[in-house]
């Protein structure tokens, strides 16, 4: 693996993969009327919203979500605001909750090892990120909503059954408690298949005991997890989900470790922005093409990138080029305990925000790459902006309340803490949201 991204052109377009995968990108009229909240078309002046050097069109690379599934329905704000399943902000019910992830109680202290990866070698470990931070980025995604931890009668994992036949049984349950105040919730457990934890657990199941969590003047809930999760036989694992309608979400952070990426084939050095590296989209996508057709080819298909002039007359860097210059320079440097943190704590922060909008009724995006886009693999995860486009930022703003520059101010403070501002996560991101508002 390289050092760095060496590489200079960067792609504001969807990948070659897109058109043979069959996406059909909605076209910028129908992109600008689905941003906004009535039927009049927006002005003129409005239209650099759709700018590409802001908010480009989704990656599309082979195997991602958009290419498997390219016919995924849009979600324009005007649907999404008349959506009768849509839970309103009241001032009742209007406080986000971070659930920390449950405790492991004595009786089942076996399950400490189900969070700690198998077979990683020498690779640092790095500590997992803490539920005080990500509320704090959660504050600022949905600035003008109260986010706390829900630390009062924390959960805890118990035993489920009182008498078991053998010691394995004992440390390989099919179920064990999870404890909610006065209640116990089973949850069942299998072997993973894929061997990087030894046990999952059940994300329908954990969902279920979140909703038993949700306090009165909670509007969402979220439930973090250092377990792996799955969701049915057919899964290896899933990382999160929500029960939109019911307000809740589950995350784990196992899967995000920084530790495991070379094992999961997690390009860290092209993950966002670096992900619009053209001569990465371009690899991509030649590698995945069938011998005999990239045969017929003289050279693969390329990933169109930015064609600029040159001297007096080059325009300035948009947004996303300066967020692109900043990745590159980040990740030309050595690896850290904290650069890793920050790296893990980024990735947990984009998953719960991104789960939590389908609380607040947003669909899977594709208009733009965004926040909001559904993910087909761990990969194409770390690919995915942070951000919200443009569309799915104008629902979130009609409900939390706040405005587009009061959002932006709270999530580039954040970014710009002094142990976070220099990390391949957050610095691209503070340049961008700096470059996009200023």
């Amino acid at each position: 693996m390289a050092s760095a991204c060496t590489h200079s052109s960067i792609c504001h377009t969807s990948s070659p993969h897109a058109r043979t995968a069959g996406f059909k990108r909605p076209n910028k009229a129908e992109r600008l009327a689905a941003g906004e909240p009535t039927e009049t078309r927006l002005p003129e002046v409005k239209c650099m919203v759709d700018n590409p050097e802001i908010f480009p069109p989704p990656l599309i690379l082979p195997g991602d979500d958009l290419s498997e599934d390219p016919e995924c329905p849009p979600q324009s704000y005007r649907e999404w605001f008349r959506e009768e399943e849509r839970n309103p902000v009241t001032t009742k019910r209007r406080t986000v909750y971070v659930v920390p992830a449950p405790i492991v109680g004595d009786e089942v202290s076996f399950m400490t090892s189900w969070s700690m990866p198998r077979d990683v070698g020498e690779m640092p470990r790095v500590h997992t990120p803490k539920v005080l931070d990500i509320c704090d980025y959660l504050a600022a995604f949905y600035h003008g909503l109260p986010v706390k931890a829900l630390t009062q009668s924390p959960p805890e994992f118990m035993s489920w059954e009182e008498s078991k036949k053998s010691k394995r049984a004992q440390r390989n349950p099919e179920y064990v408690g999870l404890r909610i105040a006065d209640e116990c919730v089973g949850i069942r457990t299998r072997a993973c298949p894929d061997g990087v934890y030894s046990r999952q657990l059940n994300l329908d199941d954990l969902l279920d005991a979140a909703i038993s969590m949700l306090p009165k003047d909670a509007y969402a809930l979220v439930l973090l997890t250092d377990h792996d999760l799955y969701e049915d036989d057919e899964d290896t694992f899933v990382c999160g989900r929500a029960y939109g309608g019911s307000r809740v979400a589950v995350v784990s952070n196992a899967r995000y470790n920084p530790d495991l990426d070379a094992l999961q084939s997690v390009d860290r050095l092209h993950a966002w922005p670096l992900s619009h590296c053209a001569e990465y989209i371009s690899t991509c996508c030649s590698l995945s093409e069938p011998k005999t057709k990239r045969q017929k080819k003289s050279r693969p298909a390329k990933a169109q990138a930015n064609q600029e002039p040159s001297g007096p007359n080059k325009p300035s860097p948009g947004p996303l080029d300066i967020a692109f210059s900043i990745g590159r320079s980040l990740t030309a440097l050595d690896w850290t305990q904290e650069s890793l943190a920050a790296l893990w704590l980024g990735r947990i922060c984009r998953t719960a925000s991104h789960e939590l909008g389908h609380c607040f009724g947003i669909d899977h995006c594709v208009y733009y790459a965004c926040c909001m886009q559904g993910t087909g693999s761990i990969q194409e995860d770390a690919r995915q902006p942070p951000y919200l486009c443009p569309v799915d930022q104008a629902k979130l703003l009609r409900a939390t309340g706040t405005t587009e520059a009061q959002r932006d101010r709270a999530l580039l403070s954040f970014c710009e803490r002094s142990e976070l501002r220099e990390t391949q996560f957050f610095g691209p991101l503070a340049a961008w949201l700096h470059a996009k508002s200023y």
